[in-house]
């Protein structure tokens, strides 16, 4: 008797251990998902009902990629996965989604590939190859010089069969095989930085970048992005007539697009110009640049969003190389520094948060060295500095090759204030905002992580703009207008009514 009494006994406490073991379980995992971006969004009914539909797609999705890793698009490199996102009833949800704005991306960077290739059909455009690398130019006629025999691109199409393809490997990254066509990181910026010297003179005709940004900005609005922040070095522009404009007639140029496309699409918010010339460059030009940023805010006060060094930073020079000169900016024109877009630990560019943070960034450009510093990470949520995540450039640059090891996830998880930006699309093949979209809510994100972290995500992008708070409430007011019109539209769409 004594004997089936213990037994009781002991089943008895296994079961309330057991028990107690899996309510600690539960506990401990709502713990974490109450800490993640997103996490305190309380959706309503209609947007509980989006939700199941959308999360559908994404289990479906996530574990089919879980049970055969190799179909799984975001652990494969973008180039090679691109077909698959695009067939992805995720991407087609996600394709929808009021977005907000895009608050990271560069001027001649900008537009889809398939449009910037279409340029290359524009009458008066002349080519010419040196050192293996096409060069173009619109000319009013056929000028020679000692380094180039120009000809008309319409010529050398006619005249050579592989004219065509070899011209659209000259102006994108996207390549079938990336690991052995960029066999370290310095390989693919060098291709990058190639494309840029033969886009430049393409995009640099001031007829053919009005049409350009335009496009650029058509293709953020179709993609349901009502802001951009764009970042740009401003360019000496020409004509056919041998004009050349300066640094305040460009901005003043890009400033005209912005206006007319706000004025044929009155839902589109606006843009914002991020003066963001070279970092690796002399003491003279750094003075010249502060000389620049200084007359963009007296001519432009309202389109000027703040000031920045690009170019990659391993090779360029660190933020402390310009802090006497940094120091000569005034107050009121803010610094949105690119910092840590590096693998390294403890290098000149990792250090280079350090100042960004000391300098009073606003948002900090890619910030993919971040998680290790957890000091900076600390001033990052306490002052609300954005962290611009790029995913498809940090792969497609090399800093990661499995977007589930992408460091923003720990910022995801820790709900710091991150928001999504394209960087360059124009060179690895995207269009608008989704695709980075996708690969942060599929690839980084957790697989809990639901339609909350979308709306946070989009929300964030306006939050973190450099919008005057009037102008930001006004446009948070107008994006939840869309947001209400995407849930009905959504539900609309999958259950008929």
């Amino acid at each position: 008797m004594c004997a089936k009494v213990n037994l009781l006994i002991i089943v008895s406490l296994f079961v309330l251990t057991n028990a107690d073991y899996w309510n600690d379980r539960e506990k401990l995992i709502k713990r974490e998902e109450s800490q993640m971006l997103g996490s305190s969004i309380i959706l309503n009914e209609a947007e509980q009902i989006a939700n199941k539909i959308l999360m559908g797609y994404k289990y479906s999705e996530y574990d089919a990629g879980f049970q055969n890793p190799g179909i799984f698009a975001p652990g494969r490199h973008f180039f090679q996965s691109k077909r698959d996102v695009e067939n992805s009833k995720v991407f087609s949800f996600i394709q929808k989604v009021p977005k907000g704005g895009a608050l990271h991306g560069h001027d001649t960077a900008l537009a889809s590939f398939d449009y910037l290739y279409s340029l290359t059909y524009k009458a008066n455009l002349y080519g010419c190859t040196v050192d293996g690398r096409i060069r173009l130019k619109f000319l009013s006629y056929q000028e020679q010089d000692k380094t180039c025999k120009w000809t008309l691109i319409s010529e050398l199409r006619k005249n050579e069969p592989d004219f065509d393809k070899w011209l659209r490997s000259q102006l994108t990254l996207d390549v079938s095989n990336p690991r052995e066509e960029y066999p370290d990181i310095n390989a693919v910026w060098k291709a990058m930085s190639d494309i840029f010297g033969t886009v430049d003179p393409l995009l640099n005709y001031k007829p053919v970048f009005e049409e350009y940004l335009y496009q650029a900005l058509l293709e953020l609005y179709n993609d349901n992005v009502m802001y951009l922040e764009f970042r740009g070095v401003l360019p000496a522009m020409y004509d056919l007539n041998e004009t050349v404009y300066g640094p305040m007639q460009v901005a003043g140029i890009y400033k005209e697009v912005v206006d007319q496309f706000k004025k044929d699409h009155p839902n589109f918010i606006g843009a914002r110009f991020i003066y963001a010339p070279s970092r690796k460059v002399n003491n003279a030009t750094v003075e010249n640049y502060i000389k620049i940023v200084k007359e963009l805010k007296k001519n432009y006060p309202d389109f000027l969003a703040g000031f920045d060094l690009v170019g990659q930073e391993d090779l360029g020079l660190p933020l402390t190389e310009f802090i006497n000169h940094l120091d000569q900016i005034p107050k009121d024109i803010d610094f949105i520094f690119h910092a840590a877009e590096t693998n390294w630990f403890g290098t000149s560019t990792d250090m280079n948060l350090v100042d960004a943070v000391l300098l009073g960034t606003k948002r900090i450009g890619h910030g993919y060295g971040l998680v290790k510093h957890p000091a900076i990470m600390e001033i990052v949520k306490e002052k609300g500095i954005g962290i611009e995540v790029c995913p498809i450039s940090n792969q497609v640059l090399m800093l990661v090759e499995d977007m589930r090891n992408h460091p923003a996830a720990i910022l995801m998880a820790q709900n710091y204030p991150v928001v999504i930006g394209y960087d360059d699309p124009s060179f690895w093949s995207t269009k608008g905002l989704s695709y980075d979209f996708y690969m942060a809510f599929m690839g980084i994100a957790s697989r809990s992580a639901d339609l909350r972290l979308l709306k946070q995500l989009a929300k964030n992008s306006l939050t973190y703009s450099m919008m005057p708070a009037t102008e930001k409430k006004l446009a948070i007011e107008a994006w939840e207008t869309d947001w209400q019109q995407f849930i009905d539209k959504i539900i609309s769409e999958n259950y008929n009514c």
